[in-house]
């Protein structure tokens, strides 16, 4: 089934609950009134404030600390260095290479050192800022490429991973070759709350963290870890999310709120300030490509070579994983029969990177499709019409080695945008001033603008990859006609709190459905990344609510002589095959309280090989947008007038929710291909405010048609959907710089676009 019309305007017919219907989030009018309560609002009796003292230098020797000055500021209640960390100096999603504060070198701009607890956040403050520290400064390495050779900027080397991708005959060629560099920026999650938590000393010598987390069980585990406790000895409470695309699973603003807690003996709250949000939390990994593209005569792609090289900053991360991503999807979804491609991801004196929405894909999206263009180019052939002749299908190998098992309609939505109908161009009068790149009070003459349209398809991968072991948990609990759902998956703005609501209604037929707070004292959910809990906690809670299903027909069942199977539930009646039975759901539960708990983990996958073999991923997801540019070709200015999206969903579990998240995603995409990059000047981070770094508001963002939904069910998921929010923001900045090549001829080779890439002279 496809839908093309606005998806937020499809409700099913009769149905009014359940999935497939825009049930509205529990949590919006909260949200809109202001009286969600996000970490920042926390309070407990006797609190503290804490401040964090950080590196100004992206690399230095530290020579000494001194903390006399701050310890006896009136007030000041803790300081805490690497001296007084109890458990573990380092900390790890992957590789526990990052410590809780640096001891011997500083390896970033913004590095932590110190912590200070104190009765007054002004205190706090002041109180960082009068630790002495002395400084040996060190020549930083901030380029990826000259990391190789340099010295060891920490103990397990300078290269955190290499992937050499091979397949197919290396000796293959085509009749027409294009090659191209291409630079991709240090695009941030600015996420809209900075970060903050509430660490509450416990009487048994553990304490508790109110924070903002995506992993709360990895969180609890990696701090206490550090404060050398056991894991039942730290609990998270997972506090509002204000939204969340990575930013929200760097735990070094937990591990020192934690350490300042146990030290007082007192509650200690962080808020972070946006300048210390920028230096702490891991940014989207700068990335270098080097490609060659071989097709034949009539623009058949016959081999595809690259090189791609992530700066991953000064810690691991998840930089192993976006590597992976990166290589697998080097091609794109595109028919390849020989490709070869070299991924490194290097440690350098740069700010952190790690996960953001898409990584890795977002990367290699842009690279690939700009080779796709400079094909159509010299081959003369529509930009569309060559794409078309190289897409992905259902059963192809990917050159990984893996097959393409899940639905695969890339043609279908490429033909989509394709086909659905331009804007119309602005009228060339004073009343249209405003639709000019720059807006009204620019400097723009309309004789200057040119339209260009271009187009990109994109696709990410389903879930964790390589070997992950993706498994979740879920209890469901009835009574009194009151369903509870009781999971650790995280609702970072992806509405699982609502898609997990309507599972339950659905199979249950309960209209009052509430899903609990989440904490560590429940079982693990995984973290809240590539769909994940879409699939894999929402699996748990369907499979969860089934088998409490199967408790409540049981008796109705065994009453009348037949199985459950022939009973259905449906708009709150229970009835049967024959029409024998028929009663309400209120009725059967009256008195019963009925309860079940399930576990969901999709099939497992393989690391690739030492040829980039392998069968790494569950499944995939893809999006073709075709996006219009204006550009003012004397100035370099860039107006995104629309970007038309078809999407493979799976299936649409609640079209308001997804039409929303396909948007965010689009706007987050249009950011990083035109204002988005967190700017350093030898590895200190320049202007690390929301001044500095140019976030896309609503002036700049652009008509988005979803002018279709491919709703093709993956039957190794639960519902059959996919993941809604990452395939737009990888595809979305590859659409907007073909467009801009097509309006100016310019090749545009570095992302976000600089003006003078689209000036055209002469």
């Amino acid at each position: 089934m496809s839908v093309s019309s606005d998806p937020t305007t499809t409700e099913p017919e009769g149905l009014g609950l359940g999935l497939g219907v825009s049930l509205p989030q529990a949590d919006a009018r909260a949200k809109t009134e202001g009286t969600f309560p996000y970490a920042s609002d926390l309070w407990a009796e006797g609190l503290l404030w804490a401040a964090i003292l950080r590196s100004p230098h992206p690399h230095a020797r530290i020579v000494s600390i001194d903390t006399s000055a701050a310890v006896e500021m009136p007030g000041v209640r803790a300081v805490v260095t690497h001296a007084d960390v109890p458990g573990a100096a380092t900390y790890g999603r992957r590789i526990a290479d990052r410590p809780v504060f640096a001891a011997e070198l500083v390896r970033h701009h913004g590095e932590a050192i110190a912590a200070v607890a104190a009765d007054h956040p002004d205190t706090a403050r002041l109180a960082a800022a009068a630790i002495a520290v002395e400084y040996e400064v060190l020549e930083p390495v901030t380029d990826p490429e000259k990391a190789f050779e340099a010295p060891p900027l920490h103990p397990d080397g300078n290269l955190i991973r290499h992937i050499p991708l091979r397949f197919g005959d290396p000796a293959a060629t085509g009749e027409v070759v294009v090659e191209g560099l291409y630079r991709i920026g240090r695009q941030d999650t600015a996420p809209i709350g900075a970060e903050a938590g509430l660490a509450v000393p416990r009487p048994d010598g553990g304490v508790e963290i109110y924070t903002a987390s995506t992993d709360p069980h990895t969180d609890r585990d990696l701090a206490a870890a550090c404060f050398g406790l056991a894991p039942e000895q730290v609990k998270v409470v997972v506090t509002g999310v204000p939204g969340a695309t990575g930013d929200r699973e760097d735990p070094g603003f937990q591990i020192p709120l934690g350490l300042l807690a146990l030290r007082t003996g007192c509650p200690v709250k962080l808020t972070a300030t946006r300048e210390e949000s920028f230096l702490g939390h891991a940014h989207r990994h700068p990335t270098l490509l080097r490609y060659r593209h071989h097709a034949d005569a009539e623009g058949r792609l016959v081999k595809v070579e690259a090189q791609i090289l992530l700066d991953a900053g000064a810690y691991a991360d998840s930089s192993s994983e976006s590597l992976a991503a990166a290589v697998a999807f080097a091609c794109g979804p595109y028919v390849v029969p020989h490709a070869f491609v070299e991924g490194w991801a290097m440690r350098t004196n740069n700010p952190p990177s790690g996960h953001v929405r898409g990584e890795g894909a977002m990367q290699v999206c842009a690279a690939y499709e700009a080779q796709m263009d400079k094909l159509a180019g010299k081959l003369g052939l529509d930009p569309a019409e060559l794409r078309m002749r190289n897409v992905l299908a259902t059963g192809d190998i990917l050159p990984t080695g893996q097959t393409v098992t899940c639905p695969a309609p890339v043609a279908e939505l490429l033909a989509a945008v394709r086909d659905f109908p331009l804007p119309s161009l602005p009228m060339d009068s004073p009343e249209e001033d405003w639709l000019l790149p720059g807006g009204p009070d620019g400097a723009g003459e309309p004789g200057a603008v040119r339209r260009g349209v271009g187009y990109a398809i994109g696709m990410v991968h389903m879930l964790g990859a390589e070997g992950t072991d993706e498994v979740s948990t879920a209890t469901v609990r009835v009574q009194d006609g009151v369903a509870t759902v009781i999971c650790a998956a995280v609702d970072t703005g992806s509405g699982f709190s609502t898609l997990a609501r309507q599972i339950v209604q659905e199979t249950l037929g309960v209209d009052e459905v509430h899903v609990a707070p989440v904490d560590t004292d429940q079982p693990p959910a995984g973290p809240a990344t590539h769909g994940r809990h879409t699939w894999v906690s929402g699996g748990a809670v369907e499979r969860a609510a089934k088998m409490v299903r199967t408790q409540l027909l049981q008796p109705l069942a065994h009453k009348f002589g037949m199985s459950t199977e022939l009973l259905q539930i449906t708009d709150g009646k229970i009835t049967s095959y024959d029409g024998v039975l028929s009663t309400t759901v209120a009725e059967a539960m009256e008195g019963k309280e009925l309860w079940a708990t399930a576990q969901c983990r999709p099939h497992p996958t393989e690391p690739l090989d030492e040829s980039g073999q392998g069968d790494a991923f569950v499944g995939l997801a893809f999006c073709a947008i075709r996006a219009v540019v204006d550009v003012d070709v004397e100035l370099g200015s860039i107006r995104v007038v629309e970007m038309a999206v078809a999407q493979d969903v799976g299936r649409i579990l609640n079209p308001a929710q997804l039409a929303t998240r396909i948007e965010a995603g689009v706007t987050q995409g249009v950011g990083a291909a035109l204002t988005e990059n967190l700017r350093t000047s030898r590895g200190l981070v320049r202007r690390p405010d929301l001044t500095g770094y140019a976030l896309p508001t609503s002036l700049d963002a652009p008509e988005i048609r979803i002018v279709k939904l491919v709703e093709e069910r993956d039957v190794v998921a639960p519902f059959g959907a996919k993941p809604a929010s990452a395939v737009p923001v990888v595809t979305s900045p590859a659409a907007v710089a073909s467009a801009v090549r097509a309006a100016t001829g310019r090749p545009v080779n570095r992302l976000p676009i600089r003006p003078q890439a689209a000036v055209v002279t002469g």
